[in-house]
């Protein structure tokens, strides 16, 4: 049996201020310590199931966060800044079952520790059919499009509630439940890594009912931006509707090809900057 894990890195228990979860900052490293804790306690969950191969995909800012030796059940580890599909770089239709790890809320939430949406400079919000998405709402169509579902997703409580929108019956470890965008209250490292183990056994153990992604086609991605000229770059791109001064859509059957299309203007945009 083989899972994807995609890991981020803001969902993790302990963490609420950006200088916790970006290189070079004095506790980076305790934290990625923790990260690596959280995906091994994931991992070993899947393996008391019966998973027997994984492949992280390093998804939080540059990529490179994590210890490749470090990694429980002799993981392979995909990690760099560049990655065409992002932060669901090498999945494929030969995977059983995705995990989200450390995982956190959208942009548009109501004070979810640390929330963004892919890119915080640049996006406001971003719906799927009208529903507010986050990360894990947007990685579903991708997921959707091979057919693999999303079975465990751990960060705070807003993320939970976020991915249930769009993975009905979803495994969540809620390691901690947000007060404002910069404070929670997290449960103790080991507490939450043991919660997590728990619910990845879960999330294989039931695997055969767990249900496909929500996601009705056609398929329509709203973005909604900070200022203009993102909006009007991301106008240029095959594709991309601008619907309004900061607004735009991405439609489409293939759900797959809708999510490409969002992370190109993810691409753009952060060239803008950079």
């Amino acid at each position: 049996m083989k899972i994807f894990i995609s890991s981020d890195m803001e969902g993790t228990a302990g963490v609420v201020d950006w200088e916790q979860c970006m290189s070079g900052g004095p506790q980076y490293p305790y934290y990625t310590d923790l990260l690596t804790r959280e995906i091994n306690a994931a991992i070993e969950g899947a393996m008391q199931a019966g998973a027997s191969e994984f492949l992280v995909n390093d998804a939080h800012s540059k990529m490179a966060n994590l210890q490749p030796d470090a990694l429980a059940g002799s993981a392979s580890y995909l990690s760099g800044r560049y990655k065409p599909m992002y932060m669901m770089q090498g999945l494929d239709s030969s995977f059983d079952a995705i995990f989200l790890i450390s995982y956190h809320g959208s942009m548009g939430s109501d004070g979810s520790v640390l929330s963004h949406t892919y890119f915080p400079t640049a996006f406001a919000e971003v719906t799927i059919n009208g529903v507010v998405a986050g990360e894990a709402g947007i990685n579903t169509l991708a997921a959707s499009a091979y057919g693999v579902p999303i079975v465990l997703v751990t960060g705070d409580d807003t993320t939970a509630e976020e991915t249930e929108r769009f993975c009905p019956g979803i495994k969540a470890a809620v390691v901690k439940k947000s007060v404002t965008r910069f404070s929670a209250e997290a449960l103790h490292p080991t507490a939450a890594q043991e919660l997590i183990r728990q619910q990845a056994r879960l999330a294989i153990e039931e695997l055969s009912t767990a249900p496909e992604a929500a996601i009705s086609r056609p398929v329509t991605l709203g973005i909604s931006f900070r200022s203009s000229d993102y909006c009007e770059l991301a106008g240029r791109i095959a594709g991309v509707d601008r619907t309004g001064t900061l607004t735009a859509s991405i439609t489409g059957d293939d759900p797959l090809e809708v999510y490409r299309s969002f992370i190109t203007v993810v691409l753009l945009c952060r060239g803008l900057v950079e």
